[in-house]
């Protein structure tokens, strides 16, 4: 096991002068504060005692129901999860054995790597371009593995939005990649915490949901889809969950038995309190924002990065993706930029397998425009400095 490069960064950058693009942090200032005390008082007031009482593993059935209901699946195929880095972990546990390939994207979400590492995987990674996943790649890789008599225990990656580049994968891409992986054999660990944030483009379904056009039923499904209410409503809570096939669900049941007995109760009916009136609104109001804010920052880095650095262009969610002139180590660079009170990612531990010296992650969604104007020109100043 190792730290979170994220959270150790996060300690350095306390300071109140410091801007950070760093920790995937929402905006406090949406948090439905009021909403949130309301449903709290309602839940005590209709529960009572069975609100702060010990429950099913599961999750609140009423929650459950609801999720199912907009999946179109029943809710035998949810599992509640406190946070979606819990469920990343136990279908890690589930899973992954010593020396069992997993394929990631390059780069991919560190807390992915750092969820599955302990279980011992033999990563290898998909090559990415600027529409995600390059899929002829990938078939290749999948033929190549088979032909040396293996085969790929999971593959995980981030559709919509993707941690850390802000890339999403086409519609073409996606049915490409069911349908690739269910030939191969291969599960696939759908991440999805940023879905719902699309400020630009249209909506693309899931690969869960693909899947299941595909095979018919739930239980037929090799996709595993995995869902969280932090990015859309409060992270505090911890709440999220996973859609996958019944046997799946069984065996995350028993997972979690271990690891924490059942989320939260109170948490869990907090939510669904939500989830109809609440969240809705609450999701546009994230969306305009954010999307008002990555325009912000990519007008900003136009006017203050100097000639030779690159980034993406997000349709949604909370993230970016910078490359710099291969002589630079952003590593090295970033505490050059802490000492301008600004922080960034470092791209190299989103790689499984080493790379991404020159990157780095940005986040627009917790700095206001005047905090991302300024530390978008200190940190111009800091590259253009490390440029020469």
């Amino acid at each position: 096991m190792s730290s979170s490069v994220i959270r150790e960064i996060l300690k350095v950058t306390q300071s109140p002068d410091v801007i950070s693009f760093a920790g995937g942090l929402p905006a406090p200032e949406l948090f439905p504060i009021g909403a949130v005390r309301q449903a709290a008082s309602t839940v005590l007031d209709r529960y009572g005692a069975a609100a702060l009482q010990y429950s099913t593993t599961e999750g609140h059935l009423p929650l459950r129901q609801w999720l199912a209901e907009r999946a179109g699946i029943t809710p035998d195929n949810v599992q509640i999860m406190t946070g979606s880095q819990q469920g990343l972990d136990l279908i890690g546990k589930m899973l992954i054995g010593e020396g069992d390939v997993v394929l990631v994207e390059a780069p991919t979400y560190l807390g992915a790597l750092q969820s599955f590492n302990p279980y011992g995987p033999a990563y290898t990674q998909m090559a990415t371009d600027e529409g995600g996943i390059d899929l002829e790649a990938l078939e290749v890789q999948l033929a190549a593995l088979q032909q040396a008599g293996r085969s790929a225990k999971l593959l995980y990656c981030v559709p919509n939005f993707q941690n850390p580049t802000g890339r999403t994968l086409s519609l073409e891409r996606r049915r490409r990649l069911v349908e690739l992986t269910a030939r191969f054999g291969v599960v696939v660990l759908e991440d999805d915490p940023y879905g719902s944030l699309r400020f630009t483009g249209e909506a693309l379904p899931s690969l869960y949901e693909l899947a299941l056009d595909m095979c018919g039923g739930p239980d037929g499904s090799h996709v595993i889809y995995s869902g969280s209410f932090s990015k859309v409503l409060v992270p505090g809570l911890r709440d999220a969950w996973v859609q996958a096939a019944g046997p799946m669900i069984r065996k995350l049941v028993q997972a979690k038995q271990g690891a924490d007995l059942h989320t939260p109760t109170f948490n869990q009916m907090i939510v669904m309190e939500l989830v109809e009136e609440v969240m809705p609104a609450q999701i546009e109001r994230v969306k305009a924002l954010y999307g008002a804010r990555a325009q912000t920052m990519m007008a900003a880095m136009k006017a203050h990065f100097p000639a030779g650095v690159s980034h993406t262009v997000p349709e949604g969610g909370m993230f970016l993706w910078v490359t710099l002139p291969e002589r630079i180590d952003t590593t090295a660079l970033l505490p050059k930029a802490v000492e301008r009170q600004v922080a960034f990612v470092p791209g190299a531990p989103f790689f499984a397998l080493g790379g991404g010296h020159n990157t780095m992650r940005l986040s627009f969604s917790s700095a206001n425009d005047e905090q991302i104007g300024r530390g978008i020109g200190a940190l111009g100043q800091t590259i253009a400095e490390a440029l020469g």
